[in-house]
């Protein structure tokens, strides 16, 4: 009967639960330097590249359900922009500063085919905008020419492509993380939904961020 009875009680335990009662797990977030640096999208932020930053670390101070990461590549980046003595001390805290692992992440083969194939269309596009500024000595000057040939030679070669290393750690964070990435880099965007990367409209970070607060304080409710 005792051996029937502890049987009994084995099958009728419940099993332990693999998430903790009351914890959660943050998400992840992952920032380029365009939304500081670009002036058309940091302006629901503040004027300045400075005032930007200084207004996401206030609202990101208050936020307890995401995690804010930003390779050192970007960080650097930015710290050319944004006055250093203004960053409050407690930046670290608020931004962690991480770069990818490099030598364990694996991205797919289409990947290096796709970029080769665009690098090739790109390079044909710029032959053929640098044969029309050749076409056209003789009724524009050569200032005017080569200013046109800037423009449209830095259209046909650089928008809509990851053309940098602090392009590709960003992606590659994002992917480790299964971050959300937030920027206002065209080619970073293209890039990422290739890569299955979730991402934000960078016009909508600071929504983001005020309903972001609100859930935390409803949760830190409940936890209370």
């Amino acid at each position: 009967m005792a051996l029937k009875k502890v049987k009994k009680e084995r099958t009728t335990r419940k099993a332990p639960s693999n998430k903790l009662e009351g914890t959660f797990y943050p998400h992840k977030v992952v920032l380029d330097t365009s939304l500081f640096v670009n002036p058309d999208v940091r302006q629901s932020l503040g004027e300045t590249p400075t005032e930007a930053f200084e207004a996401f670390l206030f609202l990101a101070a208050q936020i307890h359900i995401l995690e804010f990461y930003m390779p050192p590549s970007i960080f650097e980046e930015l710290l050319h922009f944004i006055e250093r003595d203004k960053i409050p001390e407690d930046l670290l805290l608020i931004l962690h500063q991480k770069p990818p692992k490099k030598h364990e992440l694996k991205c797919p083969a289409f990947l290096l085919y796709e970029l080769i194939e665009d690098i090739r269309e790109r390079v044909n596009k710029g032959l053929r905008v640098a044969e029309k500024a050749v076409r056209s000595l003789e009724k524009k000057t050569p200032d005017e020419i080569i200013q046109d040939l800037r423009r449209k030679y830095r259209e046909a070669l650089r928008e809509g492509i990851i053309d940098s290393k602090e392009d590709v750690d960003l992606l590659l964070l994002a992917m480790e993380l299964d971050a959300l990435l937030v920027t206002a880099d065209q080619g970073l965007i293209k890039w990422a939904e290739k890569l299955g990367i979730k991402w934000l409209f960078p016009e909508k970070f600071k929504d983001y961020l005020l309903v972001a607060i609100k859930r935390s304080g409803l949760l830190m409710g409940k936890v209370k």
